[in-house]
Formats: C-alpha cells, sequence, structure tokens
C-alpha cells in the first residue's frame, strides 16, 4: 500500500479532490433522467436502470457549457476528447449509486435539518435572502421553483452522507501516520555522476547521408502547413453603431434616468447603545427593556458627550460596546430596516429616540456622513455616448445583420458590396485551419476557418456564408490564394535537420558513456564524483526520475549502484548509500500528518464507493462507450 504512496505521493493527496462527492460539484443539483435526446441506446447500467447515450451526452454539454462560462475565451472542444468524455461518465455512473445508496440507508434530511442545512452551508449562501429565505429570483433562472429546489437539495445533502462519514473521518494511528510520511520525506544519501549530452556534441559531426536518412524517416516533422491568404469583413455593433447622431437632448435625458449611476453610494456611521430584547419576548419583558432604554437615552438628552461612556457600560451589543458604540460606515441594506431608516433620517451629531427592532431597543448618535456625490453630466458625457450608442446600435444590429448575410451570399464573387452597403473595413490575413497562438476576433473563430477552407470558398472561389464569430458579431471571408501542405525539403530545413541529429547522436554518447560507467562502478568500489541528500522535496536539481529510482532502491542488503536513462538528457549513474531520518518539517508534522489522514480517508472513500458500485452491478456498455469516444476523437 505505501509503496503506492510513495510512488504517487502527488496523486494521493490530490485524491480527496477529485474523489469526494464529485457529482455534487460536477452536476450540481440538476437531475439527469429527463435528458434522452433521442438516443435510447445504454452507454450504462446501475442497479437494472440505463443511463442512455443521450443522458451522457447532455450531461456532458452541461458541463462544457458551465466551463465555458465560467472561461468565455476558452476554446470548448478541449473539452469535447475520450478522455473527459468517459470522466462525464463514470461521473454519472457515481452519482447514480450514491443516490440508489442514499436512498436504501435512508439518509434523507428531514424538512427541519433540510432548513438547518440550507441556512448554514457556505455553498447555499448565493442563493440566500439577509433573512435567511431562499432567493426565488434565482431559483426561476435556473427553471426551478421552491418545491423543485428543496427536493434536489434534500437529495443532494442525502448523497453527500453516504461518503461523508467515511472521507470526513480524518484520523489514522501515529504509525499509520508515520508510514505516510516516511513515504512522503525520507531521505537518502547517494553518490552519481552525469552524462549530458551537451559535452558531447563537439564531438558529433553528422555526415550527409545521416542528415538526408533522419529527414526521409521524420518528413512528418518537417511540413509546412496549409494555410490561406484570406481577406474579410466583420460587423458588430461598433460597426452599426459608429455613424449614429447622437442629439444632446437625448444624452441629457439618459443622464437624468440614470443619475443613481452617476452617484455614490451614501455611507453613514453611527454609535449606538443596544438593550437586548428577544421579539418573541412576552410583552412585559419588551417593556421592561424599552424603559431601560428610555432611561439611558434621557441620561444622554442630559448629557450628550458621555454617549461613548454609557455605550460602554450599558450596551448589550458585544460586538460595539467596547468601542463606545460605533458601528463604522455603513450603507443601506447593511442594518435592519428601523435602524436604517433611523439613521438616514437623521442629521450628523443627531440623536434619535428610542428606535425598535427585532434585537431590541436602540438608541442611535449619528457621527458621519459621506458619500452621495453626484458626477456632472461633463464628467461623464463620453460613457453616456458610448452607453446609448451601443443601445441604438443594439436596435439597428438585427437589421444590419440581415443585410450583410444577404449580400455576401447573393453577390458571393466578391466583398466589396457589403464592404460599400454597410460601410465595413476589409481586413486580411493569413490563416490556418486552426486558431493561431493568441489569435482574436474573427481569426479565432473555428467555424469562419472551416468556412474559409470549404470546397466554396477554396473551389468555387465564393464569400463564405455569414459566420456568427460572437455575441452581435457576424464574419465573412474570401479566399485570394490558397497553399496546400507539403513536405518541406531538406536544403529548406537543414539547420533544424543538423540539430535534431547533433542532439540525438550527443544522446546517444552520453547512454554509452553512461552504461559503462554504470558497469565498472557495479565492478568496482570506485566513487562517483557528486554527493546529494535527496528526497521529494530536495531534488538537488536532479531529474524526477533519478529521485524516483534513489527512493525505490532496496538498501536491505547494502547501498545499490543503479542507472537511469534520461532519454534527451543523457544518463545518469547513481551509488544509494544509505538511508536517511525524514526531514524535518517547520513547525512539526502536524499539518502533513493531517493531509496524509486525508489523502488516507480519500482512499477508503474510492474503496467504499468501488464496493457500492459491485452492490448495485453498475456495468459499462463496451460497444456504445466506444462508439461515443471514437466520436470524441474525431477531428
Amino acid at each position: 500500500m505505501f509503496d503506492f504512496i510513495r510512488t504517487h505521493s502527488r496523486l494521493m493527496l490530490g485524491l480527496m479532490v477529485l474523489l469526494i462527492f464529485p457529482s455534487f460539484v460536477f452536476f450540481g443539483i440538476q437531475g439527469y433522467s429527463g435528458f434522452t435526446d433521442g438516443a435510447t441506446a445504454d452507454a450504462a447500467v446501475v442497479d437494472g436502470r440505463g443511463i442512455t447515450r443521450g443522458e451522457w451526452d447532455a450531461a456532458h454539454q452541461r458541463q462544457v457549457e458551465r466551463m465555458r462560462r465560467q472561461m468565455p475565451n476558452v476554446d470548448v472542444k478541449l473539452f469535447d476528447t475520450p478522455e473527459l468524455k468517459r470522466q462525464t461518465l463514470d461521473a454519472l455512473i457515481q452519482d447514480h449509486v450514491l443516490r440508489l445508496a442514499a436512498n436504501q440507508l435512508h439518509l434523507s434530511p428531514s424538512n427541519e435539518r433540510l432548513q438547518r442545512l440550507f441556512a448554514t452551508d457556505p455553498a447555499m449562501a448565493g442563493l440566500r435572502n439577509p433573512d435567511g429565505s431562499v432567493n426565488r429570483d434565482m431559483l426561476a433562472s435556473q427553471g426551478l421553483n421552491s418545491e423543485q429546489f428543496a427536493e434536489q437539495l434534500r437529495n443532494d445533502y442525502a448523497v453527500q452522507q453516504v461518503l461523508g462519514g467515511i472521507a470526513n473521518a480524518r484520523f489514522i494511528t501515529p504509525e499509520t501516520a508515520a508510514l505516510g510520511l516516511d513515504a512522503l520525506l525520507q531521505r537518502r544519501e547517494i553518490q552519481f555522476e552525469r552524462f549530458d549530452p551537451a559535452a558531447y556534441t563537439s564531438k558529433v559531426n553528422p555526415t550527409d547521408a545521416e542528415l538526408a536518412a533522419y529527414h526521409k524517416a521524420h518528413e512528418k516533422d518537417f511540413v509546412a502547413p496549409e494555410r490561406a491568404t484570406i481577406e474579410y469583413v466583420v460587423l458588430d455593433l461598433a460597426t452599426v453603431g459608429k455613424d449614429i447622431p447622437l442629439p444632446e437632448a437625448e444624452l441629457r435625458k439618459y443622464y437624468d434616468e440614470n443619475i443613481a449611476r452617476y452617484t455614490t453610494a451614501e455611507e453613514r456611521r453611527a454609535s449606538h447603545i443596544l438593550i437586548k430584547s428577544d421579539k418573541d419576548q412576552p410583552a412585559a419583558e419588551r417593556a421592561k427593556a424599552k424603559a431601560r432604554a428610555e432611561a439611558v437615552l434621557a441620561e444622554v438628552r442630559k448629557s450628550p458627550d458621555t454617549f461613548a461612556e454609557l455605550a460602554r457600560k450599558q450596551s448589550e451589543d458585544t460586538g460595539s460596546a467596547g468601542q463606545g458604540g460605533d458601528l463604522d460606515f455603513f450603507g443601506r441594506g447593511a442594518m435592519v430596516k428601523p435602524f436604517e431608516d433611523a439613521v438616514f433620517a437623521m442629521k450628523p451629531g443627531e440623536t434619535s429616540n428610542v428606535i425598535e427592532s427585532d434585537f431590541g431597543y436602540h438608541v442611535i448618535k449619528l457621527t458621519g456622513v459621506r458619500g452621495g456625490e453626484r458626477k456632472p453630466f461633463d464628467q461623464v458625457r463620453g460613457e453616456i455616448e458610448a452607453e446609448v450608442r451601443k443601445g441604438l446600435a443594439q436596435k439597428r444590429y438585427a437589421e444590419a445583420a440581415e443585410q450583410f448575410t444577404e449580400t455576401v451570399y447573393q453577390q458571393y464573387d466578391s466583398l466589396q458590396p457589403v464592404i460599400d452597403k454597410l460601410k465595413l473595413e476589409r481586413r486580411t490575413a493569413v490563416v490556418a485551419r486552426a486558431p493561431a497562438p493568441g489569435a482574436s476576433g474573427a481569426l479565432a473563430s473555428e467555424k469562419l476557418l472551416a468556412a474559409v477552407f470549404g470546397n466554396e470558398a477554396l473551389k468555387n472561389k465564393r464569400n463564405t456564408d455569414a459566420v456568427e464569430i460572437g455575441p452581435n458579431q457576424l464574419a465573412s471571408a474570401r479566399v485570394d490564394k490558397y497553399e496546400p501542405a507539403r513536405n518541406l525539403p531538406l536544403a529548406e530545413v537543414l539547420p533544424r535537420v543538423r540539430a535534431a541529429v547533433v542532439a540525438e547522436q550527443a544522446a546517444a554518447l552520453a547512454r554509452k558513456d553512461g552504461l559503462a560507467k554504470l558497469a565498472a562502478v557495479r565492478a568496482s568500489d570506485a566513487a562517483l564524483p557528486g554527493t546529494a541528500t535527496i528526497s521529494r522535496s530536495q531534488t538537488q536539481n536532479l531529474p524526477r526520475s533519478v529521485i524516483d529510482a534513489a527512493l525505490r532502491a532496496d538498501l536491505s542488503k547494502g547501498p545499490v549502484v543503479v542507472g537511469e536513462d534520461l532519454g534527451a538528457q543523457g544518463y545518469v549513474v547513481m551509488r544509494v548509500l544509505k538511508l536517511l531520518p525524514r526531514e524535518p518539517l517547520p513547525g512539526g508534522d502536524g499539518p502533513l500528518t493531517a493531509q496524509v489522514a486525508q489523502a488516507w480517508a480519500a482512499v477508503e472513500s474510492e474503496a467504499y464507493l468501488e464496493a457500492l458500485k459491485k452492490r448495485f452491478k453498475a456495468q459499462v456498455k463496451p460497444d456504445v462507450v466506444a462508439q461515443v469516444l471514437r466520436g470524441a476523437s474525431a477531428p
């Protein structure tokens, strides 16, 4: 077991993130049963219930869309790979298994517990109103009502409990913890000699025949990709709106209607003295508390300068009493409504009457006001012009887009008509089938590039159809010149070929000398020139494979001599001398022991999950899965 941990320590420490409750994190609170998309073939079966190919596709598309929203500029095709598609299916299977286990174990929370969980779960903060109730507008944006959300949330909390008892049980014995720490932190003393190919390049002088042979054997490495020289045009809101007139009256009207946007939010600073009285207390108790507050107010009225002193002595707000009742600056919405209404109705230095809230009775003193300043029209005129122009452009864009689409299609032999009609800019570029690194705008659109390299544009010399390259953005292109892919002759790539052959031959010489040295050291007790004490965290600039080889060496019978082939980086001969106690950690072993315990709990969670899969007879259908994954790997 700990040989595995030793070999995969980083993996072990990351398992908790990858394995614990992935269905909740990966799929959110949406169910899966309704998504078939007409694809009825089962990709997997759990407890006799099939997971259709349509469900699988829909779940993967939801994940891709979620990633696209989080990273708007990312190429979504990066997520449409066989590996990620299979991960989606595995997560679906896991979710079904956990839901079955939750039902079988009767883990569904009661209504009261569900309410407590929702009110205290940090993950639900975005769905809670300030008073703790659910935000119905947020639910509506997800197509849910309160009852649907409650049921789905109940299911998700039940699923969390299936693995929660194992994943959260992070206790391990000292002996087990020591083994884990040893696997991660043990040190070994070594002698070594590295045979670096760079030291052999001066000894290498490849012949013309060797260069030609390498070039022929690696023709695919020396290919000029196909490319096209194009002209193209883009229609967007900026283009549509650039000639729209903006009357002064319209700009000032927009300013007046949106004056709140150009006014800094007003904040107020107040101090208060609170006499606590819960709203559910009997009326008599509330009356006593109010009488106390009235008495405090009388003292304040008599000696206004003693407010802070009275707050320290009388206020039952433990958070502010020590500061003389000071609550610092706050804006609207930060305090309960009766308190807020009183504060924002007062003048600086004024003391309120007794104010009643759900917390009790307050005596408030307004100590400061800031904000509320309005930016003058001239200061924000440029911003207003841009916003008004954009709004008008959005209204006109649909008509312009229709003209753009019809013109590039009907007058397909030139882009000049659409340039003249809509006053567009002619642009040029050299492109390949895939967007170039760092490309932006139209040149980053795979749809447009696919159209450029389609038959209509290449063979028939027509404009591409109008292609949507982004929100409110259309583009069309025309090919001026096409250059097919071709193998580059040796003469054009001779420096690259020579560098590759020199590197290959130098690495071969380094390996040859390294193997000879390995044999010599094994045959004698000759010392190696380099010495080091290494561990996984202290690699002494040695490659990871060398560190792994040193830590794998069996020292039960004494020092061990090993050789490590680094390929193009040469060869290392190493004598592993002895095992040293693990390196001490700043602050002790506690933090890392906790991580080992987490990894241990994650592995046990995975083992339990695998047992649940067997119990519920979770199986994939290889033929369907292979067909889907072949589709994902197709260009």
